[in-house]
């Protein structure tokens, strides 16, 4: 039986969606299309049931707030499963919809918002709709959270910083327990960052009515961690769970990639990756693609793979892709476009990981010590990301 849209934790948890169908601690009605007894459907199409539902009931009623924030939050959902852009803009204008024609007591529009904005890597404008929720919301930590995750990603690290250090006792609320991993892990803890991850993930997988997406993404944030830490076998066991529930994940399908290829398992790399390029174009997994190729001396489709990419890229709109630009340098393909592109990235969002690119295109563009004031800022904060002290250690001992 099924009562009730499945409003339960956006895969990301970046609308600040609380658990158990409530919204920074407001519940929402239950009113969805399918009630009564049915045949178990999947969750996707429990999803795309419910977001034609309410589609149709905003479309009879112009005037309603609460049924925009409801459709939001489910494009919301479908665009951080399946990676689709067009649903993140779909989320936003829906949630900006539900914002005019009621802006108080609306903090679920609001979450939405700048979950939506996040997605698109609008973090200015995410920022002001996260300031706005965690007003209207003081109490929350969910929302606050929100706020802290956001500011980490523009590197302003003093006010995120005194964020979660207010947040650290509400680590057993896996809404809130993913962001604090997060802090800890820039900060250079990454063990804690693991305790807070796993903790999360098993709070999340003991909830009733989780779909199998939302246990998925938890198990994708504890292998993602591990693999990124060198802990193979830890990360193969997480993302493989992660599989078990969601098989077509293409997020879990490009970290599975990840894992293969540092295990120097190319043709496997090469597998995996062509199934999350079929559910999602990523730029990460593109550049991946390329290398395994490589490796295997197919330098035609390794070109072919950097061809479909430049085409992809070529109208963004927003910053440069940063995992593109790290491809492109290790390859010392583009270097001052790159090197002015990080540059400008740099005037609006300034945490380690842009102060990381601009340091390798400095390096990579022969102005050596340019690249070691920048890499000093990119460890500024003492993460200890394998990735950044490898550049570290380049640029340092480059003469």
């Amino acid at each position: 039986m099924r009562a009730r849209a499945r409003l339960i934790v956006a895969a990301p948890l970046v609308a600040a969606l609380g658990l158990g169908g409530t919204v920074l601690g407001g519940s929402l009605p239950a009113a969805g299309p399918g009630s009564g007894e049915r045949a178990p459907l999947a969750d996707a199409t429990i999803r795309d049931q419910d977001i034609a539902f309410y589609e149709a009931r905003t479309a009879r009623d112009p005037a309603g707030a609460l049924d925009r924030t409801r459709l939001a939050t489910l494009y919301l959902a479908r665009a951080r499963e399946l990676g689709a852009e067009p649903d993140l803009v779909r989320a936003e204008s829906t949630a900006r919809a539900s914002l005019a024609r009621r802006r108080p007591h609306n903090s679920g529009a609001l979450a939405v918002l700048a979950g939506a904005l996040l997605g698109q890597h609008r973090f200015i404008e995410a920022r002001d709709a996260a300031r706005e929720l965690a007003v209207a919301e003081p109490e929350s930590p969910a929302a606050r959270a929100l706020l802290g995750e956001v500011l980490l990603e523009l590197g302003e690290y003093r006010e995120a910083r005194s964020m979660f250090l207010a947040l650290r006792g509400q680590g057993r609320d896996p809404a809130v327990a993913t962001r604090l991993a997060r802090w800890h892990e820039l900060e250079g803890r990454p063990a804690e960052a693991d305790r807070l991850l796993r903790v999360a993930r098993d709070r999340a997988l003991a909830l009733h009515g989780i779909s199998r997406e939302q246990r998925a993404w938890f198990h994708l944030r504890v292998g993602d961690l591990a693999l990124r830490y060198g802990r193979l076998s830890e990360a193969a066991a997480a993302l493989d769970a992660g599989l078990a529930d969601a098989p077509d994940d293409h997020r879990l399908l490009a970290a599975r990639a990840r894992l293969a290829a540092a295990r120097h398992a190319w043709a496997e790399a090469i597998a995996f990756g062509n199934q999350a390029l079929a559910a999602s174009v990523d730029p990460a997994t593109l550049g991946l693609l390329a290398d395994a190729h490589l490796a295997l001396g197919d330098t035609a489709s390794a070109l072919e793979q950097e061809r479909v990419m430049d085409v992809a890229l070529r109208g963004q709109r927003g910053p440069s892709h940063r995992a593109w630009s790290l491809h492109l340098l290790d390859r010392g393909r583009d270097v001052p476009q790159v090197l002015v592109r990080a540059e400008d990235e740099l005037r609006t969002r300034r945490d380690v990981y842009g102060w990381d690119v601009y340091a390798w295109a400095l390096h990579k563009a022969g102005r050596r010590e340019e690249a070691a004031a920048a890499i000093d800022s990119a460890m500024a904060l003492g993460t200890k990301d394998p990735l950044l002290a490898a550049h570290a250690r380049a640029i340092r001992t480059t003469p």
